[in-house]
């Protein structure tokens, strides 16, 4: 692997990159067996984290087709838009999405990507096309299934759960790693959520699922017994310290205090919430491990923090407070891959980016590989890609429609 020497920064000061760490930072520091990028007088940062992201929705921005009818609540967004997505992709598709999301993302300086996959007609797998893509680019992630029995009942349960075992397994990849996934509470068995605490113990990697997105799913649980599906996943033992509750919208503040006493995440994924029109999380402020993602839409998280002002502001919450607090994802990647993000200091993983003096992403480096040179993409081509995007797309709403 090539050492690196990044000068010319806007403070006058350089980092030395060796195998996959930041070996040095400091001022006047010169060359030894390094090559050296020049920043021209940027500033170097660590690489963006999206904490909950779906690849299998990358083609979504090209021209997916409005449902025939306007969904009235998330159960039919659900039923009528993703859930009929998931269920067509095949591998040229299922590529074609991953290979377009993560190119973006390399590109908008986010380095990180932790995905939540679901592809029915395409389980066994999946998460290896998944893990292609990604090492492919050379993006670093966390990758699961989520098992569900929406489609197919107890034996797409056993599946999805079988994909994740498998995955974790067989991984070869020293930047990717896989944990295991459910889908939702209200779209599984308590046998399902069950089975998916024991391979989390058995595999010793935590869970990542949705968590009361909806009102819908705070509602089954409660019909189950439960008091919510928080409390449904802890009861069942399905959520080991580690794990990753995406959303939390209707999670009070006992529930969000008793995550953080877990040690579990929460992401709060503000355009996918208004999208979805799910509402605000107002509970999220009791608890400091809540990370920030996109639910699948472009991993620009610049554009996500945006939202998430926006949004704040909107309900009340003071959006400055909001956004500073959201910025933990490193510190979730540092539970997972066992070294520091962020801050840069020498011994920390060499996932970084630079920007230029207008804030424009120039240089990327993951585990100190540079993947993105003068805002191009170094390992794949960019009109290739988009183009056999745009092709996989237009088969892929073909599918759809006949759903």
């Amino acid at each position: 692997m090539t050492d690196w020497l990044l000068t010319q920064t806007a403070s006058g000061v350089s980092v030395r990159i060796r195998n996959d760490r930041i070996a040095e930072i400091g001022v006047g520091l010169r060359p030894e067996a390094d090559e050296v990028l020049d920043c021209v007088l940027g500033r170097i940062e660590p690489g963006r984290v999206n904490a909950h992201t779906h690849l299998y929705s990358g083609l979504a921005p090209l021209g997916m087709p409005s449902p025939p009818t306007p969904p009235k609540n998330f159960i039919q967004i659900l039923s009528q838009i993703w859930w009929r997505l998931d269920r067509s992709l095949d591998v040229a598709s299922l590529r074609a999405a991953a290979r377009f999301y993560v190119a973006q993302a390399l590109l908008a300086g986010t380095t990180t990507l932790i995905d939540h996959h679901e592809s029915p007609s395409l389980i066994a797998g999946s998460l290896d096309v998944l893990a292609d893509a990604c090492a492919e680019l050379g993006c670093r992630a966390l990758l699961t299934y989520g098992a569900t029995e929406r489609n197919g009942g107890a034996a797409e349960g056993r599946a999805g759960l079988a994909e994740c075992q498998r995955f974790v397994e067989h991984n070869q990849r020293r930047t990717i790693l896989g944990l295991v996934g459910l889908h939702a509470s209200f779209t599984v068995s308590d046998e399902t959520i069950r089975a998916a605490g024991e391979l989390c113990r058995a595999l010793a990697v935590p869970m990542h699922v949705h968590v009361a997105e909806d009102r819908a799913d705070v509602e089954d649980a409660q019909r189950r017994g439960y008091r919510d599906p928080l409390d449904r996943l802890l009861q069942l033992r399905a959520l080991p310290a580690g794990s990753i509750v995406a959303h939390g919208v209707h999670l009070d503040n006992e529930a969000v205090r008793r995550c953080a006493d877990e040690g579990l995440w929460l992401v709060q994924n503000p355009r996918s919430n208004h999208g979805n029109r799910v509402g605000y999380p107002r509970s999220l402020h009791v608890s400091r491990r809540v990370a920030l993602g996109t639910d699948g839409y472009p991993a620009n998280m610049t554009d996500e923090e945006a939202a998430l002002s926006q949004h704040a502001e909107a309900a009340g919450d003071d959006p400055t407070a909001v956004t500073a607090r959201r910025l933990a994802a490193w510190s979730l990647l540092a539970e997972h891959f066992a070294l520091p993000f962020a801050p840069l200091v020498p011994g920390s993983a060499a996932d970084l980016v630079v920007r230029d003096a207008e804030n424009q992403v120039q240089d990327v480096f993951v585990a100190g590989r540079l993947v993105v040179r003068k805002g191009t993409l170094v390992y794949g081509n960019l009109p290739a890609i988009t183009a056999e995007a745009q092709r996989e797309a237009a088969r892929l709403w073909k599918i759809m429609s006949s759903l």
